[in-house]
C-alpha cells in the first residue's frame, strides 16, 4: 500500500502511466514507478520522486532493475542516471545478493 504522499506523487504525474486503469494508478509499486518517472518523466518529477522515496531508495531499485537481463531503460537513461547516482547516491545495494557497493 503506497503512502499519501506517494499516491499523491502518483496522481501528479498521471500521465506517466496513460495505460494503466485510473482506479489502479495509485497502486503501482515504487519499482514501476522510478522506471516510469526515469524514462518518461521531466526534471521536475524527477526531482519530486527523489524528495517522496529518497535518492538512495531509487538509486537501489534502478541499479537492481539494470543488472537483469532484460532492461526496460532507454540506453541514454541508463548512462545518465548511472553516472548521476554514482556520483550523488553513495552507496547502493543489490538485495538478490545481499552486497552493498560504494559508489565511485
Amino acid at each position: 500500500m503506497n503512502s499519501p504522499e506517494i499516491k499523491a506523487f502518483i496522481r501528479e504525474n498521471s500521465h506517466l502511466f496513460w495505460w494503466i486503469k485510473p482506479e489502479e494508478k495509485e497502486n503501482i509499486d515504487a519499482n514501476f514507478l522510478v522506471e516510469a518517472v526515469l524514462n518518461y518523466g521531466n526534471e521536475h518529477s524527477v526531482k519530486r520522486l527523489f524528495e517522496v522515496l529518497g535518492i538512495q531508495q531509487v538509486a537501489e531499485i534502478f541499479f537492481r532493475q539494470i543488472s537483469r537481463v532484460r532492461v526496460n531503460y532507454h540506453p541514454r537513461t541508463i548512462h545518465y542516471f548511472t553516472l548521476y547516482f554514482q556520483r550523488h547516491a553513495h552507496t547502493y545495494s543489490d538485495s538478490a545478493t545481499n552486497r552493498t557497493f560504494a559508489a565511485h
